[in-house]
């Protein structure tokens, strides 16, 4: 499984889908399983910009990551873990034998903004955006850090310019990591 790791607009869950669709694994998006609960108290703390209690997210993903193991899938993990307990969760549980490993989308905060306001989703309003900003940025290098001490691979992308150009920097890491084979790509 690969997890995802940027700020909201940074392209992951268009990576996500495009990388599962193309390769016949499962893009498991956190934001997009919560969403699909219906439910009003979750939707309503989605709409805050406030993040889903953990345990319920590290508890759906777990049973969602289990589903694709037994089933011999791969996955992309999409927006999980969001958080130092999260990632901690997983190490101490030992999900992380299950990742291979884990690409940061880096993108300006122009870009971002750009992307967003061209998505034009409901709970992407100014201030949501900015909280879950703050809480990736505060969490993402002590997760990474932990995730990468229980030897998950690690690995930073450009993630601006066309979708295709970001999607070959993704699969050339995929790539090196062995996960799927370029060899036919070499040259391009």
């Amino acid at each position: 499984m690969i997890v995802l790791f940027g700020l909201a607009g940074s392209g992951k869950s268009l990576q996500g889908e495009t990388l599962a669709n193309k390769y016949g694994w499962r893009w498991m998006s956190i934001g997009q399983l919560l969403r699909d609960l219906n439910d009003p108290e979750i939707t309503a703390i989605q709409n805050r910009g406030e993040l889903v209690p953990d345990e319920l997210v590290v508890n759906l993903m777990h049973g969602e990551m289990m589903k694709e193991v037994e089933a011999g899938r791969n996955a992309i993990l999409d927006g999980y873990p969001r958080d130092q307990w999260q990632a901690d969760w997983i190490v101490d549980h030992g999900d992380n034998k299950y990742i291979d490993g884990a690409i940061i989308f880096d993108v300006s905060r122009d870009e971002l903004w750009h992307r967003l306001e061209l998505r034009g989703r409901s709970d992407d309003t100014r201030e949501a955006i900015e909280k879950r900003w703050a809480i990736v940025e505060q969490n993402i290098y002590t997760m990474v850090e932990r995730l990468e001490g229980a030897g998950v691979k690690i690995a930073h992308i450009d993630g601006e310019g066309a979708i295709e150009e970001i999607t070959k920097r993704i699969e050339k890491v995929l790539g090196e990591w062995n996960i799927i084979d370029i060899q036919s790509k070499q040259g391009e």
